[in-house]
């Protein structure tokens, strides 16, 4: 396989698992503050991504797919709120166990990850261009 697809396939994967990841941090940031609708009732649980690398035995290219999306298992936070809907006997409503700067931070890396793969997309891309310019001087 030519190397110059070779490597746009695997940033492309690397773009594709990247934004799912960005998708899930979002959908957690969204939800940080879901209570449960009814007394004692979990909250929203924090979902999780992990990557498998895969290896391609036609192109011989290492790619990035997503292995899993998983609940975090971490216990849920507990506050004291009598009044609200999702409030137990005793008066506790359980929280999402999200941590918003550990999401920001998740996006923030998988932003920056996510620009590295695009970048060698361009740069691929360029140099696609750039030997198409040369064969048309010749």
């Amino acid at each position: 396989m030519d190397p110059l697809a070779l490597s746009v396939g695997v940033a492309a994967s690397g773009l594709k698992a990247q934004s799912e990841r960005l998708r899930i941090v979002s959908e957690n940031l969204a939800n940080a503050q879901s209570t449960g609708r009814t007394p004692g009732a979990d909250p929203y649980q924090r979902k999780t991504v992990s990557f498998v690398s895969a290896l391609d035995p036609d192109s011989g290219g290492t790619y990035v797919r997503i292995n899993a999306v998983d609940r975090d298992a971490s216990a849920f936070p507990v506050e004291y709120d009598p009044t609200h809907q999702a409030a137990d006997e005793n008066g506790f409503v359980k929280l999402p166990n999200i941590n918003v700067l550990i999401e920001m931070a998740d996006m923030t890396e998988a932003n920056r990850s996510y620009e590295a793969n695009l970048q060698v997309v361009r740069q691929a891309r360029e140099l696609i261009s750039m030997t198409i310019d040369l064969m048309r001087a010749q």
